[in-house]
């Protein structure tokens, strides 16, 4: 691994671990109430997560673009990108905000049939959810700094955030150091509180960077959402069939949604990981690209997938040899351990076809493949990962119908993705 591809995608995994660890530290302080409490934060960080990330090509499609741009020598053009990637950021937190507030307990009681859950969870996701436009507007900032290659910032931004956060959580949930005792609302608080300082330092950085050039492009945000079109389509794919595993776990029971959100998060946290070498592999060859230095950007495909198959067969056997003892980090309520056994194995033998489909993911992204990484992520979702959900629920097949979809659902991207970089067509 390359010196500079190791520094992005150092950088990168620093800013995509740091949610989900937070989350796990999130999990684990308010596992301490009680079951009811797990559970509610389980299905509202599911629900943040998917109303905030159906705009994740604020990151990935700025990253591109800007990418292409750097490599072809027009930084200026590169930091632009980012300031019309902010003004859609804001536009669409505030709209999501108009539209989830009002609706957040009819959502949650769709989801879960238990009352007391539905509304704690209706509750934390009211108050997290004024931090929206500040995450999106903290995607946008990461998205333009991955493409002109700048590592540290995005590091230091994410991490200041998150561990006022962090701190603000045990603190606010459980009452310390003459704190109120607010409980699972303490856990929203210092939700909104982390990532919105995340959100104001990325966007002081680009107003310094940017010279006073904030006058909005349309030109240029069309192109983004021409580009935003396809990602979004492919991430709302994903967060479907991921409402819909949660919906069918939630009528096994409590201890059942409980365990498939926990082992959810740790594939989260393993994605994300391994995500880390993929958005190396993009700022790489879209600057390649852009460069229009094609050997390189080959070269930097293969760095890619043989680090992030290396690092996704290490993982794996981390957590095989961890099934007794990483559950036990977040929970020890014996109906949610014993119901998590099931998908954990699942997880083990996912997470090595993992390790090829994100980092070829990257190297599409990065060469702006962007309609068929939508195709193939629709399709696999379609043909695969939905019906086997929803047979799970019909057959009574628990949990483990539910995450032989996820398996089928990894298996047919990776088949797709395989044979389009062995095309060569994404060259061009």
């Amino acid at each position: 691994m390359s010196t500079g591809f190791a520094k992005l995608a150092g950088s990168a995994l620093v800013v995509l671990i740091a949610p989900p660890l937070y989350l796990m530290l999130d999990l684990a302080v308010v596992g301490r109430l009680g079951g009811d409490e797990f559970a509610a934060l389980a299905v509202g960080t599911l629900v943040l997560a998917i109303v905030s990330t159906q705009l994740t090509f604020l990151a990935y499609g700025t990253t591109a673009r800007s990418a292409r741009e750097f490599g072809a020598g027009r930084r200026s053009a590169a930091v632009a990108e980012g300031v019309q990637a902010s003004w859609i950021a804001l536009v669409a937190g505030a709209a999501i905000i108009a539209v989830v507030y009002p609706t957040a307990p009819w959502i949650m009681r769709a989801l879960v049939p238990d009352d007391a859950v539905a509304g704690a969870a209706a509750q934390w996701l009211r108050i997290a959810m004024f931090g929206v436009p500040l995450i999106l507007l903290a995607m946008a900032g990461n998205g333009w700094l991955r493409g002109v290659q700048e590592a540290r910032p995005p590091v230091v931004y994410v991490t200041v955030g998150l561990a006022l956060a962090a701190v603000l959580c045990v603190v606010l949930v459980h009452g310390l150091a003459g704190a109120p005792k607010l409980g699972l609302p303490g856990s929203a608080v210092a939700n909104l509180i982390g990532q919105g300082l995340t959100g104001v330092l990325f966007v002081g950085r680009l107003v310094r960077e940017s010279d006073g050039r904030w006058r909005p492009d349309l030109p240029v945000m069309r192109a983004q959402l021409v580009m935003a079109r396809d990602l979004i389509l492919r991430s709302a794919s994903f967060q479907i069939c991921f409402v819909s595993a949660a919906a069918v776990a939630a009528r096994f029971g409590v201890a059942q949604v409980a365990a498939h959100q926990l082992v959810l998060q740790l594939w989260e946290f393993i994605a994300l990981l391994l995500d880390s070498l993929a958005i190396a592999a993009q700022q790489l060859v879209g600057a390649a690209l852009g460069a229009k230095a094609f050997g390189l950007a080959k070269a930097n495909a293969r760095r890619a997938v043989v680090s992030s198959f290396a690092m996704a067969v290490t993982l794996a056997a981390v957590f095989a040899v961890g099934v007794t003892l990483i559950p036990r980090i977040f929970t020890d309520d014996p109906e949610i351990l014993a119901a998590a056994r099931v998908p954990w194995w699942f997880l083990v033998v996912m997470v090595p076809v993992a390790g090829v489909v994100f980092a070829l993911d990257g190297v599409l992204l990065g060469a702006g493949d962007v309609a068929f990484l939508r195709t193939a992520t629709l399709l696999g979702a379609l043909l695969g990962f939905l019906p086997l959900i929803w047979l799970a629920l019909v057959f009574d097949w628990g949990l483990a119908g539910i995450w032989s979809g996820l398996l089928v659902f990894m298996l047919a991207r990776l088949g797709a993705v395989v044979w389009r970089v062995r095309s060569g067509s994404w060259l061009r």
